[in-house]
């Protein structure tokens, strides 16, 4: 059963549902380390992918605030929006599922025969997802609003999500997680996380100070570094001078495009580690960490911890990476018996 849990913060009182168990755990990847030019030692992964609700990852700790709040103000109905592989869109899904509430999910693009990925999962948990067509983040968010106004002349009490989850309040899920990851590893130098929204780097900056934090932007938002500066300072309750750590060159040709870098990335965990990574974040934020050791930006010798967001559903949802995975089994495939 879900609870709930009162937390007093300076000037404003909110209500927490509890959807995870804590701490996720921490775990060393040596092979991954060496592969990529850190020390066996170094290298650890905090794996926010085994979260249990809905197939795991970071959008749960920020829906514990964002869901958790809306619920307490008697809302009904969860209304959120994304892309069409949205992690945070399937995540609302099962929060909605486990604490009783409806949800619609306002999704970018159009339907295809072809249901695949994170999609297939919003449906399995219950949301009804409408589709937007191809907007700008203006314009989808604009359509949220407008489905959220449709629920309430029906009669529902509506709660608006925001994109990926990334507010202030929502925020306040990565500040507790950079706490844990803190009581983990006291002697970490660089936590390093893909920016999607921005809201789980500004936690992770409010909680370890922006010189701990190393964020991969991924395409997914048109200015990273001033949505999460003000998302820190929303945290803070005041204007900060924060001096982010922000690598912008993973995006390549878009926040869907499959990069050499990336698919390399995913390959190099995968085979070192068995850790599965998605390719618009996951994999993006691996690959920003494999640029970071080149150019020294992350050093050997020192605590370096890669922030596992989740996103596995996404995976399968990506029609290049599936056809690449897809290429790999058939080059080392082998017939039995030989001749």
């Amino acid at each position: 059963m879900s609870q709930e849990r009162q937390e007093a913060t300076p000037g404003q009182e909110a209500t927490r549902a509890e959807l995870m168990s804590r701490p996720t755990p921490l775990e060393p990847a040596p092979r991954l380390a060496r592969a990529i030019g850190l020390e066996p030692g170094d290298l650890w992964v905090k794996r926010d992918d085994l979260i249990g609700l809905g197939g795991g990852g970071n959008k749960v700790r920020k829906l514990e605030w964002t869901a958790g709040a809306a619920r307490a103000e008697g809302a009904t109905t969860l209304v959120t929006s994304g892309a069409a592989q949205s992690n945070h869109a399937r995540l609302t899904a099962a929060a909605g599922a486990r604490l009783g509430m409806d949800v619609v999910l306002v999704l970018a693009g159009a339907p295809s025969e072809e249901m695949t990925g994170n999609i297939v999962l919003d449906g399995l948990f219950g949301a009804r997802v409408v589709w937007a067509g191809e907007v700008s983040e203006a314009e989808l968010a604009a359509a949220m609003e407008d489905v959220a106004g449709e629920l309430r002349e029906q009669g529902a009490r509506p709660a608006v999500i925001p994109f990926g989850g990334s507010s202030v309040l929502g925020a306040r899920g990565y500040a507790e997680a950079g706490t844990e990851l803190l009581e983990q590893a006291p002697d970490l130098a660089t936590a390093v996380v893909a920016v999607g929204s921005g809201g789980t780097m500004a936690g992770l900056v409010h909680a370890l100070g922006a010189e701990r934090v190393l964020g991969v932007h991924c395409g997914a938002i048109a200015d990273p570094g001033h949505t999460v500066g003000h998302l820190v300072e929303g945290l803070a309750g005041r204007p900060a001078d924060t001096s982010l750590r922000l690598r912008l060159d993973q995006v390549g040709p878009g926040y869907s495009a499959l990069t050499e870098p990336v698919m390399d990335a995913i390959t190099t965990a995968a085979r070192t580690e068995g850790i599965v990574l998605d390719p618009v974040y996951t994999g993006r934020a691996l690959a920003g960490l494999i640029a970071a050791v080149h150019d020294g930006q992350v050093r050997p010798g020192e605590r370096t911890v890669f922030l596992h967001t989740g996103g596995l559903p996404g995976l399968f949802g990506h029609a290049e990476a599936l056809r690449r995975a897809r290429s790999a089994v058939a080059d080392t495939a082998v017939r039995w018996p030989h001749g």
